[in-house]
C-alpha cells in the first residue's frame, strides 16, 4: 500500500475515528524538462532580482504581498506564525448536507480515507449512517500549515474526501452576461432534446481515453526508436454558423440515427444507484481504485 500523505482522525460529535489520507488522483500525462538545446543537459531557473539582474542567494530572499503595482509589505516568519492556526490533526466534520445542495464548482481534488489499525468498525460505522441519511460531511482540517474545506462522502466501501474551495474563491455568475431562455427557440430546443436523448447512455469512465497522452507517448516510443516523426497537415477549424443551426441539428439527429449507437434516455436516467454513494460525483458503477 501506497504511503499516506497525513494521518489523524476524523471526528464527528464525540466520536473520533483514527484515518489515513490517500491520493485517490495521479498526474497520468508525461513531464519534460527544458533542455540546452545544443548539448541536451537540463536547465536550472536561477532567482535573479529584477533590479539588479544578478541572482539572489536563499538566505537573502523574503516573501512580500504586492498591496499595489510595484508597491509591496513584507512579512516575516513571525508574522506568518501570528496568523498560522492551531495546528490539529483532526477532520472535524460540522455539518451533514444534502449532496444535491452542492454547487459542483466547489469540489477540487479526491483523498481516499481509509480506517487506522483497530478502526475498522468505527469507519464502517460512520460510512454507513452517511450512506443510510444520505448525507455529506462537510468538514475543515489543517493540512501542511494550511485550512482547508472538504466534503466527506461514502462512495461504495470507501470514505472519499474532497478538497473543496471556499465561497470567496468562486467567480459570481452574475459577473457575466449569458443568453436568456427566451434566445433558444422551441422547435430548435425540440429538435436537440432528440438529439441529447438518442446520444443518452450509462456513465462509463473507462470509454474516455486521453488521446493526447496517447499520441504524445507514441511520438516518444517513435523518436527513442529512431524513426521519423513527421507531423499531420493542419486542419481548419470549421466556423460556427448560428444561421445553419437547423440544418446542423438535423444531420447531426440524422448521423447519430444511422450509426445506431445512442440509446433513449429512460426515466430513471442520472439517478443515483441506491448504495452506489451519496454525492453527486458517486455515480460510477465501478469500484474506485485505490491509486498510489
Amino acid at each position: 500500500m501506497a504511503r499516506s500523505i497525513w494521518k489523524g482522525s476524523i471526528a464527528f460529535g464525540l466520536v473520533n475515528i483514527p484515518v489515513e489520507l490517500h491520493t485517490a488522483v495521479r498526474e497520468n500525462r508525461p513531464k519534460f524538462r527544458m533542455l540546452h538545446a545544443t548539448d541536451k543537459s537540463p536547465v536550472s531557473y536561477e532567482r535573479v532580482c529584477q533590479r539588479e539582474g544578478k541572482p539572489v542567494a536563499w538566505e537573502d530572499l523574503v516573501k512580500g504581498y504586492e498591496y499595489d503595482k510595484g508597491s509591496f509589505v513584507v512579512l516575516t516568519k513571525d508574522d506568518f506564525r501570528a496568523a498560522a492556526l492551531e495546528k490539529s490533526n483532526s477532520i472535524q466534520i460540522q455539518d451533514f448536507v444534502e449532496p444535491d445542495a452542492i454547487d459542483d464548482r466547489y469540489f477540487e481534488t479526491p483523498y481516499y480515507l481509509l480506517p487506522a489499525k483497530g478502526a475498522a468498525g468505527a469507519y464502517a460505522l460512520l460510512r454507513e449512517a452517511m450512506r443510510t441519511a444520505g448525507r455529506v460531511g462537510i468538514a475543515k482540517m489543517i493540512l501542511r500549515d494550511k485550512e482547508h474545506l472538504c466534503a466527506v462522502e461514502a462512495i461504495e466501501e470507501a470514505l472519499v474526501l474532497t478538497m473543496m474551495r471556499f465561497e470567496e474563491e468562486v467567480v459570481d455568475i452574475s459577473s457575466f452576461e449569458f443568453p436568456a431562455k427566451a434566445e433558444a427557440r422551441a422547435k430548435e430546443v425540440d429538435m436537440a432534446v432528440q438529439l441529447v436523448e438518442h446520444l443518452a447512455g450509462e456513465w462509463n469512465p473507462g470509454k474516455y481515453k486521453d488521446e493526447y497522452r496517447e499520441n504524445i507517448m507514441g511520438v516518444i516510443d517513435a523518436k527513442l526508436k529512431g524513426q521519423k516523426v513527421e507531423a499531420p497537415v493542419e486542419r481548419r477549424e470549421r466556423g460556427s454558423n448560428v444561421v445553419d443551426l437547423m440544418s446542423r441539428l438535423q444531420q447531426s439527429l440524422e448521423a447519430a440515427r444511422a450509426q445506431g449507437t445512442g440509446q433513449r434516455a429512460k426515466g430513471t436516467q442520472g439517478k443515483r444507484e441506491k448504495g452506489k454513494g451519496t454525492g453527486k460525483r458517486a455515480k460510477a458503477s465501478k469500484k474506485p481504485k485505490k491509486v498510489a
